[in-house]
């Protein structure tokens, strides 16, 4: 990336507030009431990654996604990974910031394995092949669900996504497929990889929808995946998100995927956005989506935000909204002020749980944006690792 960026073919209604109107699930408006930096995670990935005795695991990434083990370990899934050694500052210009040579190895997708809350190894990487020549899989949303339904045997679900090598504004890549990969438990062995939807045949790259960049279950019966069409990479303010649901247990069965219209779950050519409006309301290339007691609260990069640097929410009482906002926006902490750094990818981590001063824990990754790409940005990626880490903060919600 370097920037990155559901069961019958009928109608099946979604009601408006399937969590109830009443008590504690009550679906109420809500917004950041008030956030802090998280140093502990953050520096739990900075220790990780100076680490340099070993040349192969992971040493920066982003595109950061995290799901929780039976066992209690937490598996961390990155997109573009550095991997090789971290050197002391000062660097090479003389700067105090720990530096990363710039012929260290980089690999299109990583996973790293937490234990008790401090990271301990990075599987084989890349965990996901490239599936053909000019191709390459991110992983993204990632959940734990029975092999089929009804199975007592777990397995973890990986939702990737397939990109594809392409000319400006595609610097990052042109949206191609989503992908599933079945990894055992609890070794986490690739055991394959499902392709749910090919959007190769839409003509218009913007209009491609990509599944997974957050995912939740509801009661045990559903999950519901988001996605979102690449509308930034073409210059437009903002992309429009879109929702599937799946029965538990089918993440890998594409014909299982049902995709929201606007009024019915149904086939992918008549999906229609549930957020979005291509001008001040509409979500980033990434985003994520929790619940607060009765109500879903979706977190996006500020549509229009100078420099991705803000952070803003939207909250409906249903998957398929209606979603309302934006609410305020905050901007977390970067490593670096200045032109050229910004933050992305927000996303919640559940698997934390509450993490130092409780509350809901959100990592953002870091990049250093430059337009043509390539060189320059992974330079400036190389003279100072924590530009291509994620940073994590703690927010407390409350009323709008």
């Amino acid at each position: 990336m370097l920037l990155a960026l559901a069961l019958v073919l009928g109608a099946v209604l979604l009601t408006a507030g399937p969590e109830g109107d009443s008590g504690k699930d009550a679906c109420r408006a809500r917004t950041v009431a008030s956030w802090a930096a998280e140093p502990d995670v953050t520096d739990e990935f900075a220790r990780y990654g100076d680490d340099a005795s070993r040349a192969d695991d992971w040493t920066g990434g982003d595109g950061t996604h995290s799901v929780r083990l039976p066992d209690g370990r937490v598996l961390w899934l990155f997109s573009d990974t550095y991997l090789g050694q971290v050197h002391r500052p000062p660097n090479p210009a003389g700067e105090s910031y720990a530096w990363r040579d710039t012929t260290a190895p980089l690999v299109r997708n990583s996973a790293v394995v937490m234990e008790d809350g401090r990271l301990d190894s990075t599987l084989p990487a890349p965990l996901f092949a490239d599936p053909a020549p000019g191709q390459w899989r991110w992983p993204v949303a990632a959940r734990v669900e029975p092999r089929s339904p009804g199975s007592s045997e777990q397995v973890v679900r990986v939702v990737l996504w397939t990109r594809t090598t392409g000319a400006y504004p595609w610097i990052y890549g042109v949206p191609a497929a989503t992908e599933v990969a079945t990894l055992s438990l609890p070794g986490l062995r690739l055991e394959g990889v499902t392709r749910v939807l090919d959007q190769q045949g839409v003509p218009d790259p913007a209009r491609r929808v990509l599944f997974g960049t957050t995912a939740l279950t509801h009661d045990e019966d559903w999950t519901y995946v988001f996605g979102g069409d690449d509308a930034r990479a073409a210059a437009q303010p903002a992309s429009k998100a879109y929702v599937a649901r799946v029965p538990r247990g089918r993440l890998a069965d594409p014909a299982a995927w049902r995709y929201w219209d606007g009024e019915r779950w149904t086939i992918p050519s008549l999906m229609k956005p549930v957020l979005g409006d291509g001008a001040r309301k509409g979500v980033g290339s990434a985003f994520t989506v929790t619940r607060d007691a009765g109500t879903y609260v979706l977190f996006t990069m500020a549509a229009g935000a100078e420099g991705l640097t803000a952070v803003t929410s939207y909250w409906a009482c249903s998957p398929t909204g209606p979603w309302h906002g934006p609410g305020k926006v905050f901007s977390p902490p970067l490593p670096e002020r200045r032109a050229g750094v910004a933050a992305y990818n927000p996303q919640v981590h559940p698997a934390l749980g509450a993490v130092g001063r409780g509350g809901l824990v959100l990592s953002y990754d870091v990049n250093w944006l430059d337009a043509g790409g390539g060189v320059a940005a992974q330079a400036n990626l190389s003279r100072n690792v924590s530009l291509y880490r994620p940073r994590f903060v703690t927010l407390r919600l409350g009323p709008e």
